[in-house]
């Protein structure tokens, strides 16, 4: 038997590098091609990637050039870094470029391709776009469940007076894991009408979706070398494919007992013509009556599943970075308290109608998305069909990814790219595709309007209510971890006191 198993191997071996020398004599194209490092036999250019990758592709192409082809494997890439050619990707090109590559991820975490982040370009993904853009997402929609997001900030600011006494006590607050449970609270009430985090929520079901969530961005954030790489993946190297399914069967199940749940509940208030509160469930069960072909169970589940991966983890990295930002430039946390005072006061709390006359808090958020952008490569796109980017040939099937993080430090573009200067921003955020934090073109991030109003209403009410230190001297470590939202490596720590004019404010919460 392991004779056999060793031949076995030996011929995927060789139908690989068969595979691997086919493809090369086709990319050895007449047409220019981008320029491109050395590469290696079989693995072509993955030995280079290095983590964070973001900082290794910029390296690549501060070296090469901001328009490169590499070969992950047997996979064509495209990486883009300059604000030019991804404005030419995502306008000239945006049909092209409009699909997603397959992955063990779309495929066994993502309902076989078919949620909005992933699924491939034509007729099914545009009729999720046109759920979550009109009836999920619109300004109309996200009005309605603003009161959620008021609420939960107002829980996280009670939560935070915890043992401070009136007397202005500090704390030391852990804040990745006091984002995270706001985050998460406000995305599954919106789905579901339940919260899943604080001191209320241990339970069993509350415990299972922590554990749940946990496994999954664990999976997504990890780069799958099995993706690239056929044989490892005709042999399931680390057993990531069976990971992958076991968790997707449970998170299903989850899912599922969460739309049966509603199903019965309509039912009931059905029967007695009682109003239930609308919750994203809900809404697309109401929607199901007229279009039942298309409002099948998977597809809500898989929009659900989008709502709280999109929705959660960008939103907690955008506000981590932000409040590390101030806390290590305390002279912009006193400008934000400035404005913050003169345009609210002392005598109620922020709400969202404040927000966009908080010209500072803002520019505040965009220098935060420029420096560390919640996804620094964007979601990656593929070409279905040959074009011409900055006057390279592109073949059809090329993976696109696009650096923003690059992008974002081209001193060309941004003076003192390094510096953390929200008054750049002052007079708006300037060119479209000078800055993409949420994407560009027919795969823009849809869920940004709740990620700005999520991030702009916390961080606010944060600033308004509490003063905010350092743990120590030294200053926050800014150093990014692994994952796709690229989370800070180490968790973030804070002192805060409530601030004296806001303590009779706080005391009524």
């Amino acid at each position: 038997m392991e004779i056999a198993h060793v031949f076995n191997l030996a011929f995927i071996f060789f139908f690989v590098l068969l595979f691997f020398t086919i493809n090369s004599k086709k990319l050895a194209n007449p047409k220019k091609l981008p320029p491109s490092p050395p590469a290696r036999p079989i693995i072509g250019h993955l030995h280079l990637l290095k983590r964070p990758v973001h900082r290794a592709l910029h390296e690549l192409s501060t070296k090469y050039g901001a328009i490169l082809f590499l070969r992950y494997g047997s996979r064509k890439v495209l990486l883009v870094s300059s604000s030019t050619a991804a404005e030419e990707c995502f306008t000239k090109h945006d049909v092209i470029f409009a699909n997603r590559p397959q992955t063990l991820a779309g495929k066994h975490l993502n309902y076989n391709c078919t949620t909005m982040g992933v699924s491939s370009y034509g007729d099914h993904w545009r009729n999720l776009r046109r759920l979550t853009t009109i009836e999920l997402f619109s300004t109309n929609r996200l009005g309605m469940f603003s009161g959620i997001r008021a609420e939960e900030v107002r829980l996280l600011l009670k939560q935070l007076l915890g043992d401070c006494s009136m007397k202005g006590v500090s704390k030391v607050v852990d804040m990745t894991e006091t984002l995270t449970e706001l985050a998460f609270n406000i995305v599954m009430r919106t789905i579901a009408g339940k919260r899943y985090y604080g001191k209320e929520a241990n339970h069993e079901e509350a415990r299972e979706f922590q554990s749940i969530t946990r496994e999954m961005e664990e999976l997504r954030g990890s780069s799958n070398i099995n993706d690239y790489l056929a044989l490892l993946r005709w042999v399931d190297y680390g057993g990531v494919e069976e990971r992958m399914k076991a968790l997707m069967k449970e998170f299903d199940r989850f899912l599922q007992d969460l739309v049966e749940e509603h199903r019965r509940a309509r039912n009931v208030t059905s029967a007695t013509k009682q109003q239930r509160f609308l919750t994203l469930i809900d809404l697309m069960l109401s929607l199901k009556e007229t279009e039942p072909e298309f409002y099948t169970d998977q597809t809500i589940k898989g929009v659900m599943l989008s709502t709280l991966t999109a929705g959660t983890q960008t939103s907690i990295a955008t506000m981590e970075w932000a409040m590390s930002l101030l806390l290590n430039n305390p002279e912009a946390l006193q400008k934000a308290y400035a404005e913050i005072d003169s345009v609210v006061g002392q005598n109620r709390l922020l709400d969202e109608t404040d927000l966009p006359k908080l010209n500072y808090l803002q520019s505040l958020i965009t220098e935060t998305l420029r420096l560390f952008p919640p996804v620094p490569l964007l979601l990656p796109h593929q070409s279905s069909a040959d074009c011409t980017v900055g006057g390279f040939f592109v073949p059809q099937g090329t993976i696109l990814l696009v650096n923003t993080w690059s992008m974002n430090r081209d001193p060309e573009q941004w003076p003192e790219p390094e510096k953390f200067s929200p008054e750049r921003f002052e007079g708006g955020e300037g060119e479209r595709y000078k800055l993409l934090p949420f994407g560009a073109g027919r795969r823009a991030c849809p869920g940004s309007g709740l990620a700005k109003r999520v991030v702009g209403l916390t961080l606010g009410a944060l600033i308004q209510c509490y003063e905010w230190e350092r743990v120590s001297q030294e200053k926050i470590n800014m150093v990014e971890g692994t994952g796709l939202t690229m989370p800070m490596a180490h968790p973030l720590q804070a002192v805060c006191r409530p601030r004296n004019g806001m303590i009779n404010i706080l005391s009524t919460l």
